[in-house]
């Protein structure tokens, strides 16, 4: 009869539809990874501070320290700014960008963001936003040469965890000006391809003979600064470990170099 319904004529097309939406799926996982970020807990804070946006999102290896580090930075936070997390890259519009006083890439590796995202950071760095690297953030964005501009250098290579001495370039920077000289810590050291010197002002380097395969033929930069259009760019090279976040020394380079890059010295 005209009116009898088959079910079974439409079992190959609903599998067709699972199979596709179930590729998609897979296909979008694969090629953004999905980490889960909890809220950051309020720590004494008050609205009308700054605010700066931690991003963490990696492509490629994925540092166990970065937890640790977001926990650092909205800690070292308190009573100086408010402290947002994302690994989000829709984050980066003009508009949201441009509430924040500095963004800080934490340990970020590979190509993070498309280029809507791009355009929109660059512009919000030349008019006057911060940016602050930390350790991998120089792993980062290889295919984009303005981002290289603003790193300062890419990687190249790194030391095992090992002690070694970092030697302070300045006594007036505020990422520097409490540290010893030497400053003798434990982490894993990064050369770089390049030696950013000639373009930006470096605060740190390391004793290069200390460095073993991952030397730099004698002059070893490992945090620098400089202004890119009317924003300011910090890095650090250091941070690799867990334990460097708690580190009373490399939480003050670390306080120091935001509150330089997000202009808040003051505070």
């Amino acid at each position: 009869m005209s009116g009898t319904r088959h079910p079974s004529r439409w079992w190959p097309a609903l599998w067709i539809v699972v199979i596709a939406v179930g590729a998609g799926w897979t296909w979008e996982r694969l090629r953004r990874p999905w980490v889960v970020v909890p809220a950051l807990p309020t720590i004494g804070q008050t609205s009308d501070l700054p605010r700066i946006l931690v991003f963490t999102r990696t492509m490629k290896y994925r540092h166990k320290s970065i937890p640790a580090g977001v926990q650092a930075v909205n800690e070292l936070g308190q009573g100086r700014w408010i402290t947002e997390h994302t690994e989000d890259p829709s984050w980066f519009t003009q508009e949201r960008l441009g509430t924040y006083a500095a963004v800080i890439f934490l340990s970020t590796t590979g190509n993070v963001l498309e280029p809507a995202h791009q355009e929109a950071f660059q512009q919000y760095v030349e008019s006057g936003g911060g940016f602050v690297g930390v350790h991998a953030a120089s792993d980062t964005e290889y295919e984009w040469p303005w981002y290289g501009t603003l790193v300062g250098a890419w990687f190249r290579d790194h030391t095992p965890v090992i002690e070694a001495d970092v030697h302070p370039e300045s006594r007036e920077d505020p990422s520097i000006r409490s540290l010893p000289r030497p400053w003798r810590r434990t982490d894993e050291w990064y050369a770089f391809r390049s030696n950013p010197r000639r373009d930006v002002q470096v605060l740190a380097r390391m004793d290069d003979a200390q460095m073993g395969a991952s030397s730099m033929g004698g002059d070893h930069p490992i945090a620098w600064k400089r202004e890119l259009g009317k924003g300011r760019s910090w890095y650090t090279g250091m941070g690799h470990t867990i334990e460097s976040f708690k580190e009373p020394l490399m939480r003050d380079h670390l306080r120091g170099g935001i509150t330089w890059a997000a202009g808040i010295e003051s505070r």
